[in-house]
C-alpha cells in the first residue's frame, strides 16, 4: 500500500516553515511573536503594574516577591516592563502604517503621473527631510500640550518622506514595463492602473520598509518619552522607565537596564525581519537607505 501524506495542521505548518528559515531570522520572528503576546495580554498578565509600594521604595533584583526589584516608587520593575510593552509598540507601529499610508498615498501618483505633481512632492519631501524629527516633535508637543498621540502624528508626518520617495523609485521603475504600457493602450484610467497593477507589485518593497520604520519609530518614541514629551509620568513604558531608573543605577540597575534591553532587541528583531524582507523579495539598497 502506497503511503497516503497527512495534511500538517496550521501551528504544525507554521513550525515547520520557521524552522526552514535562518537562526537569526527565527529568533527574530520569535521575539515578534512574544511582543505582539505582551501588547495583547499585558494588562491581564501585570494588572498591578502600577501599583505603588512607597514604604518599601527601592529593592534590588532577586528581592522576595520581585524578581527584578522594585523603582523608587514601588513598583515591580517586571510588571512594569510587561504593561509597558503596549505604549512602546503600538505608537511605533501606528508610525510605520500612517508613514506607509502616507508614503503610497503622495508617492505612487507623483511617480506614475510625474510632472508638476512630482515636483511639488518632491520639494515637500526636501522640506520635510531638512526638519529634526526629534526636536520637531518635542516643540510641537510642547505649544499644543500634547503628550503620547501627538507625538505618533508628527513621526507619522516626519517618517513620511522617506517613505514618499521609495515608493516613488519603485513605481517609477515599474512604469514603463509593458504590462502598465497593454494597460494604457487598454484605456484604463490612471487610478484603475494605479490601484489593480501598481500596488500589488510594489507591496513588498512598502511590507519590508514598514518593519524598518518600526525599528526607527520605535527608538524616536522611547527618547521622546525619556525626555518627558511622550507617554504621562508614571505611565507604563520602556522609554519612561529609562528616565524613571536612570538616578537607580547603583541601588537597582535592572530598573534601567531591563527596559533599555526590550527596546534594542525589538529594534534589532525588527529590523532582522525588515533586512530579510529585502532579500526575500528581491528589494534594492534604496529601500534600506
Amino acid at each position: 500500500m502506497s503511503a497516503v501524506a497527512v495534511p500538517l495542521t496550521r501551528p504544525r505548518a507554521a513550525v515547520r516553515r520557521l524552522r526552514a528559515l535562518p537562526g537569526a531570522v527565527q529568533g527574530a520572528w520569535v521575539v515578534i511573536g512574544l511582543l505582539g503576546v505582551l501588547v495583547v495580554a499585558g494588562p491581564w498578565i501585570a494588572p498591578h503594574a502600577l501599583a505603588q509600594d512607597v514604604l518599601l521604595g527601592v529593592a534590588p533584583a532577586g528581592s522576595p516577591g520581585h524578581l527584578l526589584g522594585t523603582d523608587a516608587l514601588g513598583r515591580d520593575v517586571l510588571a512594569l516592563t510587561v504593561a509597558g510593552t503596549r505604549s512602546a509598540l503600538i505608537g511605533p507601529l501606528v508610525i510605520a502604517l500612517g508613514s506607509m499610508g502616507l508614503g503610497l498615498l503622495l508617492g505612487a501618483p507623483a511617480g506614475y503621473r510625474g510632472g508638476l505633481l512630482d515636483s511639488l512632492v518632491g520639494r515637500w519631501c526636501d522640506l520635510v527631510l531638512a526638519l529634526p524629527p526629534i526636536l520637531l516633535a518635542i516643540v510641537v508637543a510642547g505649544v499644543i500640550g500634547g503628550g503620547y498621540w501627538v507625538s505618533v502624528a508628527v513621526l507619522m508626518v516626519l517618517f513620511s518622506p522617506s517613505d514618499t520617495r521609495m515608493i516613488r523609485a519603485a513605481v517609477l521603475a515599474t512604469r514603463h514595463r509593458p504590462y502598465l504600457e497593454a494597460t494604457r493602450v487598454l484605456g484604463l484610467s490612471g487610478p484603475r492602473v494605479l490601484v489593480r497593477h501598481v500596488l500589488p507589485n510594489i507591496a513588498p518593497i512598502a511590507l519590508t520598509n514598514v518593519f524598518l520604520d518600526v525599528a526607527f519609530a520605535l527608538v524616536a518614541m522611547s527618547s521622546l518619552s525619556y525626555l518627558g514629551v511622550g507617554v504621562a509620568p508614571g505611565s507604563a513604558d520602556w522609554g519612561r522607565q529609562l528616565s524613571d531608573g536612570r538616578d537607580l543605577l547603583f541601588t537597582n540597575p535592572a530598573a534601567s537596564i531591563v527596559p533599555g534591553v526590550m527596546i534594542i532587541v525589538a529594534a534589532v528583531a525588527a529590523n532582522v525581519i525588515g533586512d530579510w524582507l529585502a532579500d526575500r523579495f528581491g528589494v534594492g539598497d534604496e529601500v534600506r537607505a
